[in-house]
């Protein structure tokens, strides 16, 4: 894997290694004071640049264009609001999408499929184990983000995000959120209406291309800043779950990728 990854930097090959266990702590240390962590330089450069060139021509011709409006919960309706609660406001996201089964062989299905990362993520998540999806579109897709477009405000359904940023937007497409907007105990539906009619300023997360990023996204507001003119942003998502077996339904499939494994 050191082909792949930066393991002098980031040694995910020795686990519960002192080196290890430091890059454990500090990750829960950032977890736990921003609700997220870098991992700067984690792919290798030419790594990186093989993957690009096998998505490049792929996304022009085998991508998914996904387009939406929805409301920051992907809901059509939430209990205690009326249907024109300023909190329910529909926005837009647009993307490109490549599935698992269009990325096999690639250096981000061997991450992917690789058990140390697994370990890794599930030490820093106080888990006993993490799983791959077991589903031939989900688990790794590369999303692009062409100009125009953009992956609007919402919330995760998953407690945690990986990311892994392939390539940098010219302009725009920044990752931008607001720490625990809400809580299990407070809603908070006026501070969302105050995100959405801009009362409230985001933070922007800065990325280079090669940057892992982990992120609690279940009750902090965020999204991909639309991206302006130039090259698009382009970013591998990498799903795991404390359980095995895990699938998307058809329907959810059908509604993410165009098309049913």
């Amino acid at each position: 894997m050191d082909h792949i990854i930066d393991l002098d930097r980031y040694p995910l090959h020795m686990p519960h290694s002192a080196d290890w266990e430091a890059l454990v702590a500090q990750c829960k240390a950032g977890l736990a004071r921003d609700g997220l962590f870098n991992l700067p330089g984690f792919m290798q450069p030419t790594a990186l640049a093989d993957v690009l060139e096998h998505v490049h021509p792929r996304m022009e011709t085998e991508s998914f264009h996904h387009r939406r409006a929805h409301n920051i919960y992907f809901k059509d309706a939430v209990e205690g609001l009326a249907p024109d609660d300023p909190a329910l406001k529909k926005v837009e996201t647009a993307n490109h999408t490549l599935c698992h089964d269009q990325m096999r062989g690639t250096a981000l299905d061997h991450l992917y499929l690789w058990p140390e990362f697994a370990t890794f993520l599930a030490a820093v998540m106080d888990k006993p184990q993490l799983f791959t999806m077991d589903d031939a579109l989900a688990g790794l897709n590369v999303l692009e983000y062409r100009p125009g477009e953009a992956l609007n405000w919402h919330f995760d359904r998953s407690i945690f995000t990986t990311t892994l940023l392939l390539q940098e937007a010219s302009a725009g497409g920044h990752f931008e959120y607001v720490k625990d907007l809400r809580s299990e105990d407070d809603p908070n539906h006026a501070g969302i209406a105050d995100l959405l009619e801009g009362r409230i300023a985001p933070t922007t997360l800065i990325q280079s291309a090669g940057t892992l990023n982990v992120f609690l996204g279940l009750n902090t507001a965020h999204r991909v800043s639309t991206v302006g003119p130039g090259t698009s942003r382009i970013v591998a998502v990498l799903s795991h779950y404390d359980s095995p077996g895990r699938a998307f339904t058809a329907e959810e499939q059908m509604g993410f990728f165009g098309r049913v494994a």
